[in-house]
């Protein structure tokens, strides 16, 4: 795809994400309107119904993606679409408080890839992030946490990788090993503390669809034959660019629903439903990161 036109502070300008000089100027604008008040090593984001953790992050300065421009938007129920910084776990860290989806922006995924190429340029080295998915593991319970041990990035297998097309050296390297990509040390201690906090913690294969339209029971009988775990439709291409960045990843999901693989039988999936797995298992989610955090 090519530049993108966006209208903020009444005039009209040309955004392509795959530009760096491009993303210059919006890191530069983001600086403009928020006080730092150190580096952000540490970036968030949040999925769907996950953004309560914005909310406890303390001395919290927020700034909308609508103000931003060249962010790109969210309409998705349960992404707030803001930026929040502050304090987290004790350490300085950015949240992206709701996510821009694939399917929201015709598949071009260097667009909604790009908050990641932002957090790297305010100095963020390690980033969370997590998503709602539905579960195709029999073990797997609603409301549990899954840490993402590995991905089957769907959209990237068709040619939809957020590192298709030109690529400027100064975004890293063109042939991005994606072998550890979610890191070994950090999935260790994301199981130390929620063994600590008491919290069932599953570790599993995570796969990433186009969406916006759910699984059907032929797909996850054909995600689950191969290894799958979790489904949803995020996360796999912000991981890719994070690991061309040099940004080590945790992720994980929160379990909201049971996938079916029957297609005689009607089981109707939700997005509201995702919202309720999420307000049900808000508040270990938001301990478990915090800790997480502060052990970092």
């Amino acid at each position: 795809m090519g530049n993108i036109a966006l209208t903020g502070n009444s005039k009209k300008v040309e955004f392509n994400p795959r530009n760096y000089d491009d993303l210059i100027k919006l890191t530069e604008s983001v600086r403009k309107q928020v006080d730092l008040k150190e580096v952000p090593t540490i970036g968030i984001i949040c999925g769907s119904g996950l953004g309560g953790i914005g909310g406890h992050i303390k001395d919290a300065q927020t700034l909308p993606f609508k103000q931003i421009v060249g962010f790109p938007t969210t309409s998705v129920i349960g992404h707030k679409g803001n930026l929040v910084f502050g304090y987290l776990g004790g350490k300085y860290v950015v949240c992206l408080q709701g996510r821009c989806h694939p399917y929201e922006h015709g598949m071009d995924l260097a667009l909604c890839a790009m908050p990641v190429r932002l957090m790297h340029q305010l100095g963020v080295e390690t980033l969370i992030v997590s998503n709602a998915a539905g579960s195709a593991n029999p073990k797997f319970n609603y409301g549990e946490l899954m840490i993402i041990k590995d991905h089957i990035f769907m959209p990237g297998l068709a040619g939809f990788s957020p590192l298709v097309g030109v690529n400027d050296p100064r975004f890293g390297a063109r042939f991005v090993s994606l072998n550890d990509a979610y890191d070994r040390q950090l999935r260790q201690l994301a199981q130390t503390v929620a063994k600590d906090l008491n919290i069932v913690l599953h570790e599993g294969v995570y796969v990433m669809s186009g969406g916006p339209q759910y699984e059907t029971p032929a797909e996850v009988v054909f995600y689950k034959t191969v290894g799958v775990d979790a489904l949803g439709m995020s996360t796999c291409h912000e991981v890719t660019v994070a690991r061309q960045c040099g940004i080590k990843v945790l992720g994980f999901s929160l379990i909201c629903n049971i996938c079916n693989t029957d297609a005689e039988k009607s089981v109707d999936v939700s997005h509201e439903e995702v919202l309720k797995a999420a307000k049900f298992s808000g508040d270990n989610a938001c301990s478990f990161v915090i800790e997480f955090i502060s052990r970092l």
